[in-house]
C-alpha cells in the first residue's frame, strides 16, 4: 500500500469535490445527516485556517481522503496564551475505511505540522484510532476542554505534543475555534446544493440533529 496513494495540498478547483467526499464520509455517523462538509467550507476563509496543512489523499486519480488544521490556543491558568493546533474534519471515503489509509494520512499531516514548528495538536477523537499515532488524553497534560463540567467524561478530548515538552508545566483551558460552530439552518441551505441523501437516526449517534 506504500505506493498506491498520493498526499498533496488541496487545489481550489476541487473544493466542492472535497466537500462531497466529507459529506459521504460523515453522513449519518454522528447525527442524522452531517455538518462537516459545511464546516470546512466555512473554515477555508477563516484567518486561523492553515492553508499549508490542508491535505487531500488521492488514489488512482480519485480523491479518497482529506485532513486540515486550524490555529487555536490554550488559555493557561498562569495567564499565558499557548498557541496550538486543532485538526479536522479528517476523513477517508467510506469504501476504503479500516484499510490503513487514515493512519497514513494522519501521520503525514502530523509530520508536516511538526516541520512547520507547531508545538501540539488538540482535538476531539477516538483514542482507539488516534492513540496509534501518538495521541493521548488531554487530561494527562492538565489541559481542560472549555465549557465541560469538571466531573464530565473528557475521554474524547485528545492531545499530542509535536515538540516534546511543549506543554510541560502548562495547565489550562483549550479553546475551540469559533468557526467550527455552524448554524443548523445554514448547514441545511448549504446541503441543498448536493445530491439528496436520506437522514437517518441510528444507534451510537452523538446528536439528534
Amino acid at each position: 500500500m506504500d505506493t498506491d496513494y498520493l498526499i498533496r495540498l488541496e487545489r481550489a478547483d476541487e473544493q466542492r469535490e472535497v466537500e462531497n467526499l466529507i459529506r459521504e464520509s460523515f453522513w449519518n455517523v454522528y447525527r442524522p445527516g452531517c455538518s462537516e462538509h459545511y464546516v470546512i467550507h466555512v473554515l477555508r476563509n477563516d484567518p486561523a485556517f492553515v492553508k499549508e496543512l490542508n491535505f487531500v489523499m488521492e488514489k488512482d486519480g480519485t480523491l479518497i481522503g482529506q485532513n486540515m488544521f486550524m490555529k487555536t490556543v490554550i488559555e493557561a491558568d498562569n495567564g499565558e496564551v499557548i498557541p496550538v493546533l486543532t485538526m479536522g474534519p479528517i476523513c477517508i471515503t467510506p469504501e476504503l475505511k479500516r484499510k490503513g489509509y487514515g493512519k497514513k494520512l494522519l501521520d503525514y499531516s502530523l509530520m508536516k505540522a511538526t516541520e512547520m514548528g507547531f508545538g501540539a495538536v488538540l482535538f476531539e477523537g477516538n483514542i482507539g484510532f488516534y492513540g496509534k499515532s501518538g495521541f493521548t488524553y488531554s487530561s494527562n497534560f492538565g489541559i481542560r476542554y472549555h465549557d465541560l463540567p469538571e466531573d464530565a467524561d473528557a475521554s474524547f478530548f485528545l492531545c499530542r505534543e509535536l515538540i516534546p515538552g511543549y506543554l510541560n508545566g502548562i495547565t489550562g483551558v483549550y479553546q475551540t475555534p469559533a468557526g467550527y460552530y455552524v448554524k443548523n439552518d445554514e448547514v441545511e441551505e448549504f446541503d441543498s446544493q448536493f445530491p439528496p441523501k436520506e437522514k437517518l437516526k441510528l444507534p451510537g449517534q452523538l446528536f439528534d440533529e
